[in-house]
């Protein structure tokens, strides 16, 4: 972990997460590669008893707008979907060992956070429009699409 970096868990905030593929490599870079890390992500949100209000998985990195998890460190769950996602794939390392996390506390913060994630890949210039990209909470809001993953309205 970077020197000096402090983590505030266990206050009942929401939190922004980044975490990234080893050395930046994209390896999300492929429909299975990222359907395989919604489906874990349910899964790890099942187990762990947390709520995602939004997510973008991009070739190389994720962002996720998540609660805590019920009687568990926010680490542990992070650990157990990163630790899930590299077992089922074949690339080796697959995740850094760090992730990035910002508390959320103000209900329009979390709003700014999800259109901030929904607009990554158009920023990246992966997709013309938001609702082009697949594997982001955004179909969810705007088309109600129905999602493997359980997502909560921030």
């Amino acid at each position: 972990m970077p020197l000096h970096l402090k983590r505030f868990h266990g206050a009942g905030h929401d939190h922004f997460v980044t975490f990234s593929c080893h050395d930046r490599k994209p390896c999300l870079n492929t429909p299975a590669s990222r359907n395989l890390f919604v489906e874990t992500l349910e899964a790890t949100r099942s187990r762990y008893n947390f709520n995602v209000f939004g997510y973008v998985v991009m070739p190389e990195h994720v962002h996720l707008l998540i609660s805590e998890p019920v009687g568990k460190p926010l680490a542990s769950a992070l650990q157990g979907l990163k630790l899930s996602v590299s077992k089922r794939s074949v690339q080796r390392p697959f995740w850094l060992d760090r992730y990035y996390d910002t508390n959320v506390t103000i209900r329009d913060e979390r709003i700014d956070i999800v259109r901030y994630i929904h607009r990554n890949p158009v920023r990246r210039g992966l997709v013309a429009s938001r609702e082009d990209w697949a594997w982001s909470s955004f179909r969810h809001y705007l088309l109600h699409e129905p999602s493997v993953l359980v997502i909560t309205p921030p």
